[in-house]
């Protein structure tokens, strides 16, 4: 059974900073790409980052770009999200995913495709 756990969230004034971690049991990382989903009140969820595992290939949403960075401990199963200079805006729902890559996929890597394995979500609240 695929589970996942997030942490790190919190209360934080703007231009702070939080480290979330992921970490997936029951699944292995080779051949995994894992998410940073977000959902904000009223707004629909969006990939706020993601990483491939065996290759390091990442996305970053354009808002977050340069302040927030995804990295993988494939030996630990574990995708940290480093969210720094955080802003009101990042306020949300931060939900891990998980899914497999399959050799068709489109040559740049994104958040695209579906994600099968999701945690429950860690709580944001930025606050200026």
């Amino acid at each position: 059974e695929v589970q996942i756990v997030e942490s790190g969230g919190g209360l934080v004034q703007a231009g702070g900073s939080l480290r979330l971690s992921c970490v997936v049991s029951g699944f292995t990382f080779d051949g995994a790409a894992i998410g940073w989903f977000r959902q904000a009140p009223g707004k629909e969820r969006e990939g706020v980052s993601c990483i491939s595992a065996k290759d390091g290939d990442s996305y970053y949403l354009d808002s977050v770009k340069g302040r927030f960075t995804v990295s993988v401990d494939n030996a630990k199963n574990t995708v940290y999200l480093e969210m720094n200079s955080l802003q009101p805006e990042d306020t949300g729902v931060y939900y891990c995913a998980a899914r497999r890559r399959f050799f068709l996929e489109l040559p740049t890597f994104t958040c695209q495709y579906e994600y099968n394995y999701w945690g429950q979500g860690t709580q944001v609240t930025v606050w200026s």
